[in-house]
């Protein structure tokens, strides 16, 4: 792994060359570092230029991940073990029965209950539940997120043509041109009032669509302690992660 030198500190990162790429971006996560992406072909000392002028951007970016605790362990997805939602843990049952050909994914008694053909290998059932999971935050998370849609939309005085819940890599929420909003589904994970803020957060980009003093002003105004939940969700949020 290619490293740069910058004061006392050792900045290791990670390298990926892109044909159609004009510029060079650089992101800073909680589980895969520091990643760089250039153009192809750049000039070596170019690129080391560019990353060392971004040194103090990365290093403050790193230390205040580092506030996060240790990372889960990935989940095995075996009975008795606990999962999110809406900030409380709820425990999976999982059963095997011949009766069944394909696996059955519910939630029922505040439980997740999983009921498997006895013929599904271990390479199956994990890719099986991470899907199965997935397809259930985001059944149920947006019939949520309608509900909450209701609670704030008349106070802000704007409505998305739509509120959906995806996969997103490397955000928490997206408002379009156009007045989509896009959630991480694993937003679903976390507490209403984290829920709360990511929604009011998107929805007043519709009326600010970059963060400035007065978007902020606009988010204060429907939720005063929304620099705590931002806060939490800064440290909390890579933990949200099956």
């Amino acid at each position: 792994m290619p490293s740069f030198q910058y004061g006392r500190t050792t900045i290791d990162y990670a390298v990926e060359y892109k044909p159609e790429k004009q510029d060079v971006t650089i992101s800073v996560e909680w589980l895969e570092g520091v990643k760089v992406v250039a153009p192809e072909g750049i000039d070596p000392t170019l690129l080391d230029s560019i990353l060392y002028k971004k040194a103090p951007w990365i290093i403050d970016k790193w230390q205040a991940l580092n506030q996060i605790s240790d990372p889960p362990a990935p989940k095995e997805f075996v009975s008795g073990e606990k999962f999110a939602y809406l900030g409380r843990n709820y425990r999976l049952k999982v059963l095997k029965s011949e009766e069944v050909i394909k696996p059955i994914f519910l939630f029922k008694q505040s439980k997740f209950i999983a009921t498997l053909p006895p013929h599904l290998t271990e390479e199956e059932r994990i890719p099986y539940f991470q899907q199965a999971f997935k397809d259930w935050y985001i059944r149920y998370g947006e019939k949520k997120l309608q509900e909450r849609l209701e609670v704030y939309h008349s106070k802000m005085g704007v409505i998305p043509t739509k509120i959906k819940l995806k996969e997103q890599k490397m955000r928490w929420g997206t408002c379009t041109n156009e007045g989509a909003i896009y959630l991480n589904w694993r937003i679903m994970m976390a507490p209403m009032p984290i829920i709360d803020y990511l929604l009011v957060h998107e929805l007043a980009h519709m009326k600010y669509p970059n963060h400035s003093d007065d978007f902020w002003h606009f988010v204060k105004s429907v939720i005063s302690d929304y620099e705590q939940r931002k806060e939490w969700l800064r440290i909390n949020g890579p933990t949200l992660t099956l």
